[in-house]
């Protein structure tokens, strides 16, 4: 029997986040785990009068070619998957694997060599995007590992999934809606104000959005969703910060993460557990040693910390800073193949002024 939380979720995902229309080519990326949620929002696709394509990864492929094969093989680019993101007009990425710990023991330098070689596909994406010329969704289907993770069980997990989702709701769409126009009111203050100042335990940072832009994150890129952010001034971001949470990157853990900041460079970096790979992080590129994206959770749903950023970052009541690459609705582009999202929770009297005015305390606005 179809599961109907499924049918649901396909059809938010298809219609509410990816607006697919007819005809158009619409790639699904996932486990082999995923197949249920894949399944459906094959469906979905096909009754939007799309074209449906579906490309697996399977379990362990990417453990065995990190594990075995030489720099050249790491450093290769498909030109299956050019052709893919040079063309397909909606790509959605569903998260959910069988061991979310299978490249623990990898070493840092090969992610980071892989991540670096990743550079031309990565640029016709971001390329494309940019232009408007494809559109992405990024979810998740809950798994077992998943549910582990978060220190919970499967059926948990899928109440919380579906829950932080909205889908428990009549009309998801419409519960997304009412999301979006609640952030909306928050972007139209923060894009009126150029100098931030964040402050919280052993964080006190500040940072320009001077000709930036704030950007309403209601579901649509990414499912869940909940955040309001933006891409500071590359050379403004000064001062320090310390991360609450662990940074999670390819499966492994980084704890206690404390950054030090000098005319927007990172000039000192250190963890408790997890340095090594903090260090090869920032050296993917010249644009790592830079962050990328300032952002402020709102989804006050999600109330648990699960060691996926695609619902921890979201959480309300936190921030998140990224390394690396802005987006480019943002505004002038900081460029780097790293994207890397560490949380700070703010509840516990922390404070962001902007423009010397006091905006947002102990993990809430108090002002819109």
């Amino acid at each position: 029997m179809r599961d109907q939380r499924l049918i649901k979720y396909a059809q938010t995902l298809v219609n509410y986040s990816l607006y697919v229309k007819p005809g158009e080519w619409v790639v699904i990326r996932g486990s082999d785990l995923a197949m249920p949620l894949i399944k459906e929002c094959y469906r979905e696709i096909l009754k939007a009068g799309a074209h449906p394509t579906v490309i697996l990864n399977p379990e362990g492929i990417s453990e065995i070619l990190l594990k075995e094969g030489n720099d050249d093989q790491l450093q290769f680019n498909a030109p299956m998957m050019m052709e893919v993101y040079g063309k397909a007009d909606k790509i959605l990425n569903i998260l959910g694997d069988h061991n979310l710990k299978s490249l623990a023991a990898v070493p840092s330098e090969r992610i980071a060599l892989q991540r670096r070689s990743g550079a031309p596909v990565t640029k016709i994406y971001n390329d494309r995007v940019a232009r408007g010329e494809m559109d992405w969704t990024l979810c998740l289907y809950p798994t077992e590992s998943g549910a582990q993770e978060a220190n919970m069980s499967l059926s948990d997990y899928e109440e919380f999934v579906f829950d932080a989702c909205l889908l428990n709701t009549d009309n998801p769409t419409a519960a997304w809606q009412k999301i979006h126009d609640e952030q909306a009111a928050m972007v139209a203050y923060l894009n009126q104000q150029t100098h931030f100042h964040v402050i919280a335990k052993d964080t006190d940072l500040t940072l320009s959005t001077e000709n930036r832009i704030w950007i309403n994150s209601d579901g649509h890129h990414n499912f869940p969703s909940g955040e309001v952010f933006t891409a500071p001034v590359k050379e403004s971001v000064n001062g320090t910060i310390r991360f609450t949470f662990p940074g999670i990157y390819s499966g492994q853990e980084i704890e206690d993460i404390r950054l030090t900041f000098k005319d927007g460079r990172v000039v000192q970096a250190s963890a408790k557990r997890g340095e090594s790979l903090l260090h090869a992080l920032l050296n993917t590129d010249a644009g790592s040693h830079y962050v990328g994206e300032f952002a402020i959770g709102t989804n006050y749903g999600i109330t648990q910390f699960t060691r996926n950023m695609l619902f921890d970052e979201k959480i309300g009541g936190t921030i998140h800073v990224a390394l690396g690459k802005s987006y480019p609705e943002c505004g002038p582009i900081n460029d780097s193949m790293l994207h890397w999202d560490m949380l700070c929770d703010m509840k516990d009297g922390g404070e962001i002024y902007a423009d010397g005015e006091l905006f947002y305390q102990n993990g809430l606005f108090i002002k819109k």
